[in-house]
């Protein structure tokens, strides 16, 4: 039964920290926080052979539940919320799609609100500033050049809660942009893009510090033109993220990637549009049809893929079942990296004393158990 965990000592747990993972470690929570010692009244929870490791922080996410961040009703983008939630994410940034200019700016003064009441860290603007040949699921109609003026409009709009713009830096105005971005704390991340190896490189120059799904939606790595994911993956200053659902990515990229950047430059998300946690079916993706089949989304009229059904707790159990990549690493990639990125390291990203007590119970073999948000069980471990 969910509920607050006012005092409460989860024990004998392999626990994931910054400084590595601990055999038979605790974890005690006073209230909202972790905290450094229990009180004599603490209840205790046996969590041996589980893990315990930080919440995990999704800086890019469409919706899920059946209901979109772009389009849904506050009811309805807080239904995403905790179908996200219930997966263990417990900081999670809302990402939109394509669409009128003034359209997005009351879409951000919606979400805006919804971060200013602690439901969500941010939003991301992915779109309508990317380039028309790498456009994925956006609709084509409707891309712009990312002019500096427009790109300030969105963030007046949200209110000092806008995180991060996807920009195809390539195109007239992105350079600036990048430097608008950049000079106001507000993350420019390259994708969407058909920018080659050196425009990258300048965008890179000019304040971008990260690769939007890196691999998805911009030119492949060539022999002669590298193009932009050899310069996002050389780059120390750029985080890549990478959607780790089967589809998206080979493991081999997906090793290719962590071995190049390295866990402290990876952050795993989910891309997840409407049928994350919901099922397969016919959706909308901004004005553009959907069909979610076996868990894949793709577009009605030209099949490219549309998002993810993904949850955070699949992309944790794949990294390290099937590309073996260690705990450690992965919970870098899906907690810290991101929580860093995002500037609430401070608060959540890691099991420590005084952060909110956001944390994520998994059995011996990486499935979910439990979920904890600011001390409160957003799904109790039943533990026999």
């Amino acid at each position: 039964m969910a509920g607050r965990a006012d005092s409460t000592v989860l024990a004998g747990a392999r626990v994931v920290l910054p400084t590595g993972t601990v055999e038979n470690g605790r974890v005690t929570v006073e209230g909202t926080r972790i905290a450094g010692s229990a009180a004599e009244d603490a209840r205790t929870l046996d969590l041996s052979g589980h893990w315990v490791v930080p919440g995990f922080v999704d800086m890019h996410n469409h919706g899920g539940g059946g209901a979109s961040f772009t389009s849904g009703t506050v009811d309805e983008v807080l239904t995403g919320i905790r179908t996200h939630r219930e997966h263990g994410t417990t900081t999670l940034v809302a990402s939109t799609v394509t669409g009128e200019m003034d359209f997005l700016a009351h879409r951000a003064g919606v979400l805006s609100e919804l971060v200013e009441q602690g439901d969500l860290a941010g939003i991301h603007f992915e779109g309508p500033f990317i380039s028309p040949c790498r456009k994925g699921a956006h609709s084509e109609d409707l891309l712009r050049h990312p002019d500096p003026a427009e790109v300030r409009k969105l963030m007046d709009a949200a209110r000092g809660t806008a995180k991060m713009f996807t920009l195809a830096t390539e195109l007239p105005g992105g350079i600036d942009s990048v430097r608008l971005l950049a000079e106001h704390g507000v993350i420019a991340a390259i994708g969407h893009t058909d920018a080659t190896y050196e425009q990258t490189v300048e965008a890179i120059d000019a304040g971008a510090t990260v690769a939007t799904h890196l691999f998805n939606a911009m030119p492949p790595l060539a022999h002669r033109e590298p193009g932009p994911i050899a310069a996002l993956l050389e780059d120390e200053r750029i985080t890549v993220e990478l959607i780790n659902d089967g589809t998206h990515l080979h493991p081999a990229a997906l090793e290719l990637a962590y071995h190049h950047a390295g866990a402290h430059r990876v952050a795993l998300i989910t891309d997840a549009m409407d049928a994350a946690g919901f099922g397969d079916g016919l959706y909308q993706l901004g004005p553009l049809a959907v069909e979610v089949k076996d868990g894949v989304a793709r577009l009605v009229e030209g099949n490219s893929i549309a998002g993810s059904t993904l949850t955070l707790d699949t992309a944790f159990h794949r990294a390290v079942t099937i590309d073996r990549i260690p705990v450690g690493d992965v919970v870098r990639s899906i907690s810290a990296n991101p929580a860093r990125l995002l500037g609430v390291y401070d608060r959540v990203g890691s099991l420590e004393p005084g952060k909110d007590a956001d944390l994520v119970v998994l059995d011996e073999d990486f499935a979910l158990k439990g979920v904890m948000r600011k001390g409160e069980w957003v799904k109790e471990p039943r533990i026999v």
